[in-house]
């Protein structure tokens, strides 16, 4: 009876927060990708074998940087034509800041988390593991250096590399108008990136998992299909089927390359020695051109084989993926932080009961965390009216980022 009760109110209360007026595959995709990070980055999660970087050559970091584009580019673009450059970039950099405290606060927690769970276990093995020894052996040059973002524990990489582009971002900002020179400078960097191996400098001489330098270009694809130029047409590329289906002869090779890299390694080496080398430089670091042609095929489908209007995208089964999406940063730090708990929960036990537990649980504390953003902006935007979530809340530009 009492979950016949509850239901409806949660129901509710969910529909009012999701916002509607905005693309809702973005915050869908987005969402889906900030889960999938929850559960890739818990080892021995059995549901990670059913995730898409099992598949395909692109996984969740990709998408997650080319819809952070796409966002800051639908934001800020508007900004800037309204309001002018300055402006617009002081909002990014107001942006750069709240991210720089965010990877801050999640590198405390996760240090202070791992620190504790290594002396208590007696499990020494993670601070080597997850990159965190130099805070045994030199906490002092550690914090420092982390602070100047030179140091990056596993994990805690996405977020530095994301500052780094959306700093970029603010610099770069006024070319989006001219979206096709943008994106090829963009690609130039991109390439020389690759080719010459510049990166940005760190602390140990190892380079940065993710390089801004490469990881830019993804980054800018996403702000120019996000921006909305003030009476023009934003960029597009129209559904043809056979980009259609070369997209889709992209995936399946990209997919194929997958399962020989990670689960027929030994039959690739001793069977296919001429094309073991090219699938073993297949990196993420620099983004490798695979990598980014799987991303950008399954962005060209999803963006055209899926409408804008589907009903799905409104239904009961979206709202949660489209609350975290639109609640990306609280979400994602989140997430970081409760997959270290699971991982050890299932080391303790990897039964059934245990993975149905640290799946359930960690999602209903993602869902939950976002629905509690989601209410306390509402609140913050009706100026803390009673009964803000009984409507849908006012979307501001800023807000999108």
């Amino acid at each position: 009876m009492l979950a016949t009760a509850a239901h409806p109110v949660f129901t509710h209360v969910m529909a009012a927060l999701v916002r509607l007026d905005r693309d809702l595959r973005v915050d869908f995709v987005r969402g889906l990708s900030l889960w999938v990070i929850f559960v890739n980055h818990t080892p021995g999660n059995v549901i990670g074998y059913l995730t898409p970087r099992n598949y395909t050559l692109a996984d969740a970091s990709e998408a997650f940087v080319l819809l952070a584009g796409y966002a800051a580019g639908l934001a800020y673009g508007g900004v800037m034509d309204r309001q002018g450059w300055f402006f617009a970039a002081s909002r990014v950099l107001g942006r750069v800041f709240t991210l720089y405290v965010a990877h801050i606060f999640l590198l405390v927690v996760f240090t202070a988390q791992v620190g504790l769970s290594a002396a208590r276990l007696d499990a020494a093995a993670y601070l080597d593991e997850l990159h965190l020894d130099p805070f045994a052996t030199d906490p002092y040059r550690a914090l420092f250096e982390a602070l100047l973002l030179r140091y990056q524990p596993s994990f805690l990489n996405i977020l530095p590399m994301y500052i780094a582009v959306l700093a970029m971002f603010a610099v770069a900002m006024p070319l989006i108008r001219r979206p096709w020179l943008m994106l090829a400078l963009s690609a130039t960097l991109w390439l020389a990136a690759r080719v010459f191996d510049i990166t940005l400098p760190s602390w140990r001489g190892e380079d940065w998992f993710f390089n801004p330098l490469a990881w830019q270009l993804l980054f800018f694809i996403g702000c120019a299909l996000g921006y909305r130029p003030p009476g023009g047409q934003p960029l597009s590329l129209p559904w043809r089927r056979w980009a259609g289906v070369l997209c889709g002869v992209v995936l399946g090779c990209g997919a194929v390359m997958t399962v020989l890299m990670y689960a027929q390694w030994e039959f690739t080496q001793a069977r296919l020695p001429a094309f073991a080398p090219f699938i073993a430089a297949v990196d993420k670091a620099s983004l490798h051109p695979t990598r980014l042609m799987t991303i950008l095929a399954l962005t060209y489908l999803i963006a055209n084989l899926v409408p804008k209007d589907a009903a799905w995208l409104r239904g009961r089964f979206a709202w949660p993926f489209n609350l975290m999406g639109q609640q990306s940063l609280p979400v994602f730090c989140a997430g970081i932080a409760l997959s270290f708990l699971g991982r050890v929960a299932l080391e303790e036990s990897d039964g059934w009961a245990m993975q149905v537990a640290v799946n359930v649980l960690g999602t209903a504390a993602l869902v939950g965390l976002a629905l509690l953003t989601a209410w306390y902006g509402a609140e913050k935007r009706n100026g803390g009216r009673r009964g803000a979530t009984a409507g849908l809340p006012t979307v501001t530009a800023t807000d999108r980022g």
